[in-house]
């Protein structure tokens, strides 16, 4: 089994603490503290990106899923956050690996045809006949994805010629996020958005909430390689993946021709 990278084989390295901020109990009975994402990616810095991180099934142990050159694996992590262990770890009982294979990772193209992204089954912020459109992919339990919508507001401040279309892009790993995903479509408005992101509980999926909605954003941002939250899409067709300030937005923005836009 390929390793995802020589820096990852055999690894045993010491790695800085960051402070605990909260409590979590697994099934095996142990009580743990609890790693959020963004310590995983501090913890990891230089290493690789972190997607997820969990408790393992073996005890004292995190289990982390991370990126590193196109390639997606699991490492593991000791609680005390001092050692990095890499995959494979076999279970005795099975004789087989406790966490898949390292997989390739699709990444989105470098650009597309704005004119063919939908722009329906969207949250709309900013001037709706701006000169400007900005399709953001976004899962309402995806913390960066949170960040990024206080800066899109922002952004709407800052250039009065941008619409924002907000495209609801649940992934498998929030659980929640796909119902929630439902009821903000079927809303309309920013309202719910808002809510969800500022962690406040929103309605339960009704008649009028559309699974469909959802599921045709899910397949045409597979169809052009979108797998992770937030990936924006800039006027002149340009992906960019992950946080970015509203001045930075702005900045990437300034280049962008309006031809073709509304007048």
């Amino acid at each position: 089994m390929k390793s995802i990278a020589p820096v990852l084989v055999f690894l045993c390295v010491a790695v800085s603490a960051v402070g605990v901020q909260a409590e979590e109990c697994s099934d095996t009975g142990a009580t743990a503290p609890l790693m959020t994402l963004d310590e995983a990616n501090e913890t990891l810095r230089g290493i690789g990106e972190v997607k997820s991180v969990k408790l393992s099934p073996v005890q004292g142990l995190y289990e982390l899923s991370v990126v590193n050159n196109g390639r997606q694996a699991t490492v593991y992590v000791d609680f005390a956050r001092k050692h990095l262990i890499p995959s494979p770890i076999f279970s005795l009982a099975t004789k087989k690996p406790i966490a898949p294979e390292p997989t390739a990772v699709s990444t989105p193209p470098s650009r597309v045809d704005i004119a063919t992204v939908p722009t329906e089954n969207s949250i709309i912020l900013g001037n709706p006949e701006g000169k400007r459109k900005l399709f953001v992919f976004t899962d309402p339990d995806c913390p960066f994805c949170a960040k990024l919508h206080e800066e899109l507001w922002k952004l709407t401040t800052l250039d009065n010629q941008v619409t924002v279309y907000v495209k609801m892009f649940p992934l498998k790993m929030h659980p929640a996020a796909y119902d929630k995903a439902r009821v903000i479509l079927g809303a309309g408005t920013p309202e719910l958005l808002n809510k969800a992101f500022a962690g406040e509980p929103i309605p339960a999926p009704g008649p009028k909430d559309s699974a469909k909605a959802v599921d045709d954003t899910l397949k045409y941002a597979e169809s052009i390689g979108i797998t992770s939250t937030p990936t924006l899409i800039l006027p002149d067709g340009r992906i960019v993946v992950g946080f970015k300030k509203a001045e930075e937005l702005k900045a990437l923005m300034s280049t962008v021709s309006d031809k073709g836009a509304k007048p």
